[in-house]
């Protein structure tokens, strides 16, 4: 009997007659009481983390404005615009390595403070030039010290939890991120519609201030040791993440994975403008879906799952739902349903396959190494970023949206085959 089936089971669900109204009245119990359980155990600053996060997520308006800010306000064409934008993934990757090179070296909790302050800071450049050359600056630096907050946030969740809380530890920080995201869009589209682009940038500086005061007042700072980079394990080149080949692969596949799911918002949008005609309202609900649909199921589905310590076939079942969500999407052919359950299946691709992912980053090195293996997490997603838009609407602009889908859905397929071949080489060694 599957996992999934045991766990309706035992709450009840299976069978569920929704008239038998002392039966659905239990069941809604115990459905509460799992939502409760998911929440229940998690380390104080693991929450600090997680509000922190939510606060700071609220106000990351600018990526999602800054092009139309680029075309609308100060009238430079689209291939400019795009240009400009890519200077965020360059600077997210940089980032990236560099805070995890601080983070094996440094207290985390500074390295975080220093990321959320001076975003904040480079944000209101913004505010004093119009030059073309100089924004593209602006978001480049603005990349990399947004996510040289990556490794040390990650280095920090391994240190405020243990390996039986550690996947949903994990979820907790995402759930906090979704949740920013989710209030992100529509508080600045209303924002750039009544008051202003430049006030996109007032209020995220404002948010990454906030963010960094929170940290600074309820986290405590733990005293890092003497002459840190002098540890024995950081002297010690085997124990580098660029010699654990297993780990380097891991970290490629990742890459190809974000690359596929990324469509969801690089692709999927113009499709869904210019073959399906829906409007900005409709395109912004179905991705607004995936954040409420995150929020509502990841905590208590992770809960249950995280007690099976075999990771990879989560993930592995994350992967395999891209294709198929895809698919859907794709043999739809513009109607309605199709885009909802599109929308249903790829967030299950998300929820089953990030958590896991992260969790075996951060079980995986030693204590010491937590920031290099973290960083190059961090770059992967970043090298996803970049390529994501580039590779899918250029196929989707010489070749069709068909041709699109079918180059994702067997690329998909292909990085799925690669997690089991990944995961039969660590059963042989005994992990996961």
């Amino acid at each position: 009997m599957s996992l999934f089936k045991k766990e309706a089971l035992r709450l009840g669900i299976g069978g569920l007659n929704l008239f038998d109204k002392s039966k659905f009245a239990a069941t809604m119990i115990k459905i509460f009481s799992l939502y409760r359980e998911a929440f229940a155990n998690l380390h104080r600053n693991a929450w600090i983390l997680s509000i922190a996060m939510f606060i700071n997520r609220s106000g990351s308006m600018v990526l999602l404005f800054t092009s139309l800010y680029l075309t609308k306000e100060l009238k430079f064409d689209l291939h400019t615009a795009g240009i400009v934008m890519s200077c965020y993934g360059m600077g997210s990757i940089l980032g990236s390595y560099t805070g995890g090179w601080l983070t094996d070296r440094r207290n985390h909790r500074d390295i975080m403070l220093f990321s959320l302050v001076s975003c904040g800071l480079i944000l209101l450049l913004m505010l004093v030039t119009k030059d073309i050359l100089f924004i593209a600056a602006i978001i480049f630096f603005y990349g990399f010290t947004s996510d040289m907050f990556r490794p040390a946030n990650s280095a920090a969740i391994a240190d405020y939890s243990t390996a039986e809380n550690r996947t949903r530890s994990v979820s907790l920080v995402r759930l906090a991120i979704n949740l920013g995201f989710s209030v992100g869009p529509a508080v600045g589209g209303f924002v750039a519609m009544y008051l202003g682009y430049k006030w996109l940038y007032i209020i995220d500086a404002f948010t990454s201030f906030l963010a960094a005061g929170m940290l600074m007042v309820y986290l405590p700072k733990h005293v890092a040791a003497k002459n840190r980079h002098l540890h024995p394990i950081l002297q010690d080149n085997k124990t580098s993440a660029y010699r654990d080949y297993r780990y380097l692969m891991f970290i490629v596949l990742v890459a190809v994975f974000g690359i596929c799911f990324f469509q969801l918002f690089a692709s999927i949008p113009q499709y869904f403008d210019r073959i399906c005609k829906y409007n900005e309202d409709t395109i912004g609900l179905l991705l607004g879906l995936n954040g409420a649909l995150v929020v509502m199921i990841e905590m208590p589905l992770v809960t249950v799952l995280e007690k099976n310590k075999k990771i990879f076939r989560y993930i592995i079942a994350g992967t395999l739902f891209i294709p198929l969500a895809l698919l859907i999407l794709w043999i739809s052919k513009g109607w309605m349903a199709g885009a909802i359950i599109y929308t249903l299946v790829i967030t299950l691709s998300e929820i089953l396959a990030m958590p896991f992912m992260m969790n075996f980053v951060l079980s995986r090195p030693p204590k010491e190494r937590q920031g290099q293996y973290s960083a190059l997490y961090s770059i992967s997603y970043g090298i996803a970023n970049m390529v994501a838009p580039a590779l899918g609407l250029g196929i989707a602009s010489v070749f069709g949206f068909d041709s699109m889908f079918l180059f994702f859905i067997a690329l998909s397929i292909l990085t799925a085959a690669g997690f089991m071949m990944l995961k039969r080489h660590e059963n042989k060694l005994g992990n996961h």
